[in-house]
């Protein structure tokens, strides 16, 4: 069942694919600090006992709902390095996915931290130093985190991909194996540079001593991101992307991000007026609504500075209604799916003072590009994969370039007074997942623990398969599933009840009668904190 704390705290709450970041969290609202800086605090603590999950070389983006009501977005990503050229990959058909040359776009993580750090002092908070906001991240880098099931089973699947990517083997292997459930790891470098970012700042991480080292290490790995790339380097605050629901108003982040999809699905599928959670009709319609928003994803986001017009046309009444009457009711339309996978942490946190945190954090693929920099043990993620060779495409890879991003943290203020933070990992089930919960706790009144623990489906394509599908896990009722394929639905059941596939869910939820509520995902090790 989904780890669930009810609405009974009222100080703060803290939800997390780890029960490690989640304690974090609380040990900082504990102190005094608010949702913002527990957030810092939870976002050190999962690098340090998730890493398979994500990683300070990675990327992040925030939705933070300020006490004042106003909603914003802190976009973390970083560009692609000034010597990732189409003329590096002449010799390559597509950019490798592991390894030095995957390692092609500046980690923007830490830089969204530092806006995180201001934004708390800003809507009030104590002013944490941040040695009390690493304290727990230190100590378990240092002196060792124990392996989870998914680290285990993902080491062990991923690692002939990893076969002589630098500085993998020598951080999570144990005497070159995979490690075991249960084993203890320690990222000694890793905690090293948390305690030099704490006591010197965040900004050191690109334009000091770690950045230095960060870019010596990646110039002799052979990465394309320059010493220049970092120093450059600023997270942005923008204006998130919202849509108007019966329920109320929903946010996601703008591109370079897939939030665009994830709030077409919901606008298309409260449209279709399904009366039933968990009938053919609610499967059905937000299956569909997800192939009509992914087609608007694929051809239209890519770096915001190359976008051709706002995005807020996809978001308008207009669109949608005329989307939605393209969706047949009865009959699944053709889908020519992209492949799609990812490894993403979400987590959330909110406090009494109105103030609420969805954050995502990632490296994309599981254990990104592999490569750990040995001088500040670094894992540097591979989203620059995500780029295209091909000159014409939406994507195309560019030195200072934003990739396309499926991280996409959502966010709903509700016309009963609720906000919810919500969101998951799962790459291209990020949208998906997201609907599916959404639907079943606010559309269809189911509470959060049940919205959070029932069976999940993906449409998208299996690694290594030549074939669309949308796959589904093995709880759901067996004359659904028949009714789907009659309608046309290419199914596969999988043969877990709890399947990681369909990503880690999560949730925060501010009741206007001041008390707090958390959940997260029985498929991960999940942790929810409160006070």
């Amino acid at each position: 069942m989904a780890e669930l704390h009810s609405a009974s705290h009222r100080r703060g709450i803290c939800a997390a694919p780890h029960h490690a970041a989640a304690e974090a969290g609380r040990a900082v609202m504990e102190e005094g600090g608010n949702a913002l800086e527990a957030m810092v605090a939870m976002a050190a603590t999962i690098a340090a006992v998730y890493p398979h999950m994500n990683h300070i070389g990675g990327d992040g983006f925030w939705l933070v709902r300020e006490p004042n009501k106003r909603v914003r977005a802190i976009m973390a990503c970083g560009p692609a390095g000034a010597n990732a050229t189409p003329e590096l990959y002449r010799e390559h058909e597509f950019i490798p996915p592991r390894g030095p040359l995957a390692a092609l776009t500046v980690p923007g993580a830490i830089g969204g931290w530092m806006l995180a750090v201001d934004a708390a002092r800003s809507v009030g908070g104590k002013g944490l130093p941040l040695h009390v906001l690493m304290h727990n991240a230190i100590a378990h880098a240092r002196d060792g985190y124990v392996v989870t099931r998914s680290q285990a089973r993902l080491t062990g699947e991923k690692l002939p991909e990893m076969k002589g990517v630098p500085g993998f083997a020598e951080t999570f292997l144990v005497d070159g194996k995979p490690p075991e459930t249960g084993a203890r790891l320690k990222q000694s470098k890793f905690a090293a540079t948390l305690d030099h970012l704490a006591n010197v700042g965040l900004d050191d991480f690109y334009r000091g001593d770690v950045g230095r080292e960060i870019a010596a290490d990646l110039e002799r790995i052979g990465s394309p991101v320059t010493r220049d790339d970092l120093t450059g380097y600023r997270a942005r605050i923008a204006d998130p992307l919202s849509v108007q629901l019966d329920a109320g108003t929903l946010y996601n982040t703008p591109p370079p991000t897939q939030g665009l999809a994830s709030l077409i699905i919901l606008a298309l599928y409260q449209r279709l007026r399904v009366a039933e959670p968990e009938s053919f009709d609610f499967v059905h319609g937000i299956v569909e609504a997800t192939k009509r928003a992914f087609r608007v994803r694929d051809r239209y986001v890519t770096d915001p500075a190359h976008l051709p017009h706002p995005p807020s046309r996809y978001l308008d009444a207009k669109f949608l209604d005329v989307e939605t009457d393209r969706i047949d009711r009865r009959k699944a339309a053709p889908w020519p799916a992209r492949k799609g996978d990812g490894d993403t942490i979400w987590m959330g946190a909110a406090d009494s003072s109105g103030l609420a945190v969805s954050y995502i954090q990632s490296l994309y693929w599981e254990f990104g590009s592999g490569c750990v920099l040995p001088s500040t043990g670094v894992l540097m993620q591979n989203r620059g994969s995500s780029f295209s060779l091909e000159r014409n495409a939406v994507n195309p890879l560019a030195p200072g370039r934003l990739p396309f991003h499926t991280l996409n943290p959502a966010l709903a203020v509700l016309n009963d007074g609720r906000v919810m933070a919500y969101g998951t990992m799962g790459g291209d089930g990020q949208p998906q997942t997201q609907a599916m919960l959404f639907a079943r706790h606010v559309l269809h009144g189911q509470p959060l623990d049940e919205a959070l623990d029932a069976p999940r489906w993906l449409l998208g394509r299996t690694w290594g398969s030549t074939h669309t599908n949308l796959r589904m896990e093995s709880r759901f009722d067996g004359h659904l599933i028949d009714r789907l394929m009659s309608a046309g639905h290419d199914v596969d059941v999988l043969s877990e009840g709890y399947s990681d596939t369909m990503g880690h869910a999560g949730a925060v939820v501010i009741h206007p009668n001041g008390t707090l509520e958390g959940g997260h995902d029985p498929r991960a090790d999940s942790g929810v904190a409160g006070l």
